[in-house]
């Protein structure tokens, strides 16, 4: 049973308290983005002894943190439309790096075009990635025409393709009108922590929607490494290694320092932007919510760092606070990308349109008991490395793919079992399940199905999942490696 101070806390439909008839102020809603960021590198979750994050342990202390949250779609822009849209990648048209014809489409219905239906601001700073673009288009790579903005319509400084047009000491974003801002001598995170802060210290005539979207700790292509602000590798040299990596070659031990230089400067940016919502009397207001686009395996599962389904790929973190969230819990349940915006927009007293699949998590964080009636199972959905689809549950993931065609198709019609983790006996990902005769011994796992072999009962959810999302009708063949 949840408290009475947390129902009175939770904002209803109609936008007054539970406990409280008269009307109340719509909160104002910061969405910070991290790209790339591996969940376990918060100390909250307990699994990183380094203490790197302080301030996100501090969200995690006062609010709400998400231990079981994955990314229905482990690439860049992808996940973003899946973020804002609360819909899967393959339906809002972004299932890859968007390209000149790939991108969020002008109409589409997004957490910004709501809110901002309701009288809010919308406003955004930092790397957007889902106007068309890509390296055919090179002028698509900074400005972002108003069209493709997904709903942000107030405030604009950014760039679609931030990679592209910075590097972590100098670059360009650009604002609204097309203007370029160029910022030279001041590490990129402060950059863009600084234009947030401006926005947050100006007066608000509206309840406010701010999204800050860094590039760190993603990798800096060109120049074939993390890199954090000066000094900060230094800190972290010989650092704790997550035990899935230490199994693996990959680049981790060359990377792993800069990587925790990289989330230090992350955290120290989140420090600065709570501290700045306190000095302006806003906290109390302000829901803030913390994610990450995808994890980071460092090139141990496939020759890059993410579009796998393991758990360093789609395992991302979530951490809220402000009202209706500040219940200083973790929540266990296993929740999505997808389920951030209807989550957001019911915070916020709105109900989601009918196009976003994702279901608000606000049960879960105010009734335990909610979470009988909560479907422990998430779809991924892997583009570019290859055509995937994978099925997440609370104690298994089950992966199928379709080698013969590009990764750059949006589905297949034929797929083959690939990997299957059996999470809850091997969390690191070390024993591929796919294909063993063996198997249909961990049956008393599935509970609700004792009759079906694992692989039968998880291939038939996940092909129900890929309905449900649209997919066309597919086949999964079985993979037998010990006849």
């Amino acid at each position: 049973m949840r408290s009475a101070a947390a129902a009175a806390a939770l904002p209803a439909l109609s936008g007054t308290s539970q406990a409280d008839p008269t009307p109340r102020k719509r909160p104002n809603i910061v969405v910070y983005i991290a790209d790339q960021f591996r969940w376990d590198c918060v100390s909250a979750y307990g699994l990183n002894p380094m203490k790197v994050t302080p301030n996100l342990d501090g969200v995690a202390a006062r609010g709400v943190a998400f231990q079981n949250a994955v990314t229905n779609q482990p690439l860049c822009s992808p996940s973003r439309a899946c973020l804002f849209t609360g819909m899967y990648a393959t339906q809002t048209g972004v299932w890859t790096l968007t390209t000149p014809e790939l991108g969020l489409k002008p109409d589409a219905v997004t957490l910004a075009t709501v809110l901002r239906s309701e009288g809010y601001s919308t406003n955004y700073i930092g790397k957007w990635h889902l106007a068309p673009g890509g390296r055919a288009k090179p002028e698509s790579m900074g400005f972002v025409p108003r069209e493709y903005r997904g709903g942000f319509l107030d405030l604009w400084e950014g760039a679609n393709e931030l990679e592209n047009t910075s590097h972590p000491y100098e670059g360009t974003i650009w604002n609204g009108d097309g203007e370029a801002m160029h910022y030279q001598d001041i590490y990129r995170v402060d950059y863009l922590t600084d234009r947030a802060v401006k926005f947050l210290r100006q007066k608000q005539e509206k309840p406010f929607l701010l999204v800050v979207s860094q590039l760190e700790p993603h990798f800096q292509n060109d120049a074939n490494a993390f890199v954090p602000p000066m000094g900060y590798r230094e800190r972290y040299v010989n650092p704790f290694v997550p035990q899935d990596l230490r199994f693996f070659p990959g680049d981790w031990d060359e990377q792993l320092p800069n990587y925790y230089g990289d989330i230090k400067s992350i955290d120290d940016s989140v420090g600065t932007i709570l501290k700045t919502l306190d000095e302006q009397g806003m906290t109390d207001d302000t829901i803030f919510l913390f994610i990450s686009d995808h994890g980071c395996h460092f090139r141990t599962r496939n020759e890059e760092y993410k579009r796998s389904p393991h758990e360093s790929s789609i395992h991302i973190p979530l951490l809220v606070q402000g009202p209706g969230f500040n219940q200083s819990r973790m929540v266990r349940d296993l929740v999505s990308m997808i389920d951030v915006t209807p989550t957001l927009l019911d915070a916020a007293g709105v109900k989601a349109p009918s196009t976003m699949v994702g279901r608000s998590m606000l049960p879960l964080v105010n009734d335990p008991a909610a979470r009988k009636a909560w479907r422990q199972e998430a779809l991924i959905q892997i583009s570019q490395s290859m055509v995937g689809r994978a099925l997440r549950t609370d104690e298994w993931t089950y992966c199928v793919a379709d080698p013969s065609i590009s990764g750059k198709h949006p589905y297949s019609r034929n797929y083959v079992e690939y990997q299957m983790y059996n999470l809850a006996s091997d969390p690191h990902q070390l024993l591929n399940l796919a294909g063993r005769r063996d198997v249909p011994k961990l049956v008393h796992y599935l509970g609700d199905r004792p009759d079906m072999e694992v692989a039968d009962y998880l291939r038939e959810r996940l092909l129900a999942h890929m309905a449900e999302a649209g997919d066309p009708p597919a086949e999964i063949k079985q993979r037998r490696l010990y006849p």
